[in-house]
């Protein structure tokens, strides 16, 4: 069997990931779903970093455009991200694999705060490091902290998780004609406006020569054959 592609990646979950048919909150079975195959990229020697979004539970731009100001309103989306790594330590552990929850905002009763060496010592052990509550810092996304995470964590690429596999020329599920893209630059995703990721996260790779696989998580074991070089997905250098 083939080696894998990247021996330590960021996988960038959104919130609404973690849904079932409800589409908010929580759905156990996908959350378990997910953990298996975060522990299976960890089995074939990748090294995996997790940025979670929290929109699942939470979002702070849309309270702030209700009057919270939006340093308030993206301090309470972070504390949602912290709420969807700690379901997922606890699904990982459950399976097997060890997992530590790393959090930009200090909170020493529920999980340990993140710094790089605390990071990278935990990734050189094999468990998956689950990177909450985003950079520690309003106007910043979820999308540019994984971005940013890596390039600190000396990471080979970012795995942006959607529900579709890869980036289309329009909403596939809107435009039975959107075709895929299999590979992109940087600059040609910001220029296109293609908002699988945001521009701030898009320019941060372009600096720092990150490729970001685009693929979707609904499948089982995506995560997977992405690092074998099999699954379906858009390259983004």
């Amino acid at each position: 069997m083939s080696d894998p592609l990247y021996r330590r990646v960021i996988v960038k979950l959104s919130g609404e990931a973690l849904t079932g048919p409800q589409g908010f909150g929580i759905d156990q079975p996908v959350i378990d779903r997910i953990a298996g195959d975060l522990i299976g990229a960890t089995r074939i020697g990748t090294e995996v970093g997790v940025v979670v979004g929290g929109g699942n539970i939470f979002r702070g731009v849309e309270v702030s455009s209700r009057g919270v100001p939006r340093p308030v309103g993206d301090t309470m989306g972070m504390l949602a991200t912290v709420m969807n790594c700690l379901v997922l330590e606890a699904a990982i552990e459950r399976l097997g694999r060890e997992a530590r929850t790393l959090s930009a905002l200090e909170m020493p009763s529920v999980c340990e705060t993140y710094n790089r060496k605390r990071a990278m010592k935990n990734l050189g052990k094999g468990r998956v490091v689950l990177l909450a509550a985003g950079t520690g810092n309003p106007y910043f996304t979820t999308d540019t902290t994984a971005v940013l995470r890596a390039a600190e964590l000396e990471a080979q690429a970012v795995l942006k998780a959607t529900d579709v596999d890869g980036v289309y020329t329009a909403d596939p599920k809107r435009d039975p004609k959107a075709v895929r893209y299999d590979k992109l630059g940087h600059q040609e995703a910001i220029e296109k406006d293609l908002r699988v990721m945001d521009s701030t996260a898009f320019a941060l790779a372009r600096e720092n020569r990150m490729p970001i696989i685009v693929f979707s998580i609904r499948e089982k074991g995506g995560i997977e054959a992405v690092l074998r070089g099999k699954g379906r997905a858009t390259v983004i250098v």
